[in-house]
């Protein structure tokens, strides 16, 4: 059975950065815009179901556009995110495992475990995420905190394991861009064995 949802090639994937990679995936023309409809095609092809998708396009594009849209350009009514500028949307009161320009930082990575994984020390449970969302605060940060919570929140839906773990290796995988194409690929398989 063909999928609906195409996956994805990044647009100019080998000179991506991992952040970059990490968006790269909604960009479902491969033109390196992403347009709020892209978004929600893709948050679709990754299992999410037709509100959560909608209210993720919106909020997404509706926020991340203007703070990636190419010097001396206008504001777009269509909101689309350029994937070239995504490290300027780079939010406070994360991890800071992208860096300002959107690379990859291992030690920061390798933090979160060091610093919030008790209880198994290559995945985190929902408490554990918790506090490491609360110690990434800033203060007054208040869109940051929001924007943190939001996807941390959404990673832990869409990946947690049966025993409510959140792995280091999904972790990884939402960092270096390919977990999207993984949750695709899980949903491609799974609608081919109906």
């Amino acid at each position: 059975m063909a999928s609906s949802f195409p996956l994805a090639e990044s647009y100019g994937e080998i000179q991506q950065t991992v952040l970059q990679k990490h968006v790269a995936f909604f960009d479902r023309n491969h033109d390196g815009l992403i347009y709020p409809w892209e978004t929600f095609t893709g948050f679709r092809a990754i299992g999410c179901g037709i509100q959560l998708s909608l209210i993720s396009a919106i909020l997404i594009n509706f926020v991340v556009s203007s703070k990636t849209r190419t010097q001396g350009k206008l504001p777009s009514i269509l909101f689309p995110v350029e994937i070239a500028n995504i490290h300027r949307a780079v939010h406070g009161s994360d991890s800071g495992v992208y860096d300002s320009e959107g690379r990859f930082v291992p030690s920061k990575f390798e933090e979160i475990f060091t610093k919030h994984a008790r209880t198994h020390s290559s995945a985190l449970t929902s408490d554990e995420l918790r506090e490491m969302l609360k110690s990434n605060r800033e203060p007054g940060d208040y869109i940051g905190w929001a924007a943190s919570w939001t996807e941390w929140q959404m990673l832990y839906y869409l990946c947690k394991d049966s025993k409510g773990l959140l792995p280091k290796g999904k972790i990884h995988a939402i960092y270096d861009g390919s977990l999207f194409k993984e949750l695709h690929k899980e949903i491609e398989s799974s609608n081919e064995e109906l």
